[in-house]
């Protein structure tokens, strides 16, 4: 367990966790959002020593969103994202210089979730209705492609952009008649039941045509040219992290816990962010990952989602799934 002091401010919008001094390479790895159960690995790798034995000094701060934290690496701001693979394959797409290390989610948790008491029984019942979202999130890459499978135009539903601290709390007391959110599977019910709602009503992407990669650690193109080795050792450092986790995800919390304090401490919220953990851990592989080789990028699966992109959400490239990843900075 690290003795080096950590100052953590969980409700300003950047989280900064630093490592012993004694790292050669300063590293910035930018979150999706706030810390939760999804980033508990990285936490174990911080607090485990796991990075120190890289030589990195990490730096996690976190995020406004999968596709601004992408933004941030593109622009230098952070070495490392992660977030989702396909905010990051749009961003790409349009030129911004950014490439897939690693594949953490190797499929998508994305859902629909409502409240129990909307009465909705399927998507079609979307129809007239409001769903609250914030404007960044990967999860608003494939919605139009889950009503359009469901009988549905984007003009059949109404999406409202709220801040997401805002997003639970407005699930909850149904701002604007709104119904139910869009979100992970991996995070949103379980807060949800922490904040006092019921078990949601979930309508998983999966369930409505979206085979897709889910989230992914993101560099810089440059980065990966001009200094693989240090590529190799985040990676070396990640992927030990997550197979720690996955064998203990219980340590896993409680390293999360122990750099955020507070009422992360508690046994209810360290319950509550073990359900989000499970999510993850329970999708670091997907069927064509058969020797389940932790980040490993499956080519048929980026094929796959890289034809959905395309035919069902106008994504306009003419890169083959490949330019979007790369293998070779896992360790063997």
């Amino acid at each position: 367990m690290k003795t080096t002091s950590r100052l953590i401010a969980a409700c300003l919008p950047a989280l900064m966790i630093a490592g012993t001094a004694s790292a050669e390479d300063d590293v910035r790895l930018r979150l999706n959002w706030m810390y939760y159960g999804s980033h508990a690995p990285f936490s174990l790798g911080l607090d485990a020593g796991y990075y120190d034995e890289q030589d990195i000094d990490l730096d996690i701060r976190s995020g406004n969103g999968s596709s601004a934290a992408a933004r941030l690496v593109a622009n230098g701001d952070s070495d490392f994202a992660y977030g989702s693979c396909a905010a990051m394959v749009t961003l790409a797409a349009q030129g911004a210089p950014l490439i897939s290390v690693g594949v953490i989610d190797a499929m998508g948790t994305e859902a629909v979730i409502v409240r129990p008491d909307t009465g909705i029984e399927t998507i079609a019942d979307l129809e007239g209705q409001k769903i609250l979202t914030t404007a960044n999130a990967g999860v608003n890459t494939f919605f139009p492609l889950v009503l359009a499978n469901a009988g549905l135009s984007e003009d059949d539903v109404t999406i409202v952009n709220v801040p997401e601290g805002a997003l639970i709390s407005g699930y909850i007391q149904g701002p604007d008649d709104s119904v139910g959110i869009l979100g992970g599977l991996d995070d949103k019910p379980s807060q949800i039941k922490t904040a006092g709602g019921p078990e949601p009503v979930t309508f998983p992407y999966s369930d409505y045509g979206v085979n897709q990669v889910g989230y992914c650690v993101v560099a810089h193109k440059d980065m990966v040219e001009e200094n693989p080795e240090l590529v190799k050792r985040f990676m070396a450092a990640t992927v030990k992290a997550f197979s720690d986790a996955e064998a203990d995800p219980m340590k896993a919390i409680d390293a999360m816990a122990d750099i955020v304090g507070g009422s992360a401490n508690t046994d209810e919220s360290k319950a509550a962010e073990l359900d989000v953990l499970n999510v993850t851990l329970g999708v670091l592989y997907s069927a064509g990952n058969t020797d389940k080789k932790i980040g490993y990028h499956v080519a048929s699966d980026w094929e796959d989602m890289l034809t959905l992109m395309k035919d069902y959400n106008d994504l306009e490239t003419d890169m083959v799934a490949s330019d979007f990843y790369t293998n070779d900075f896992l360790p063997e």
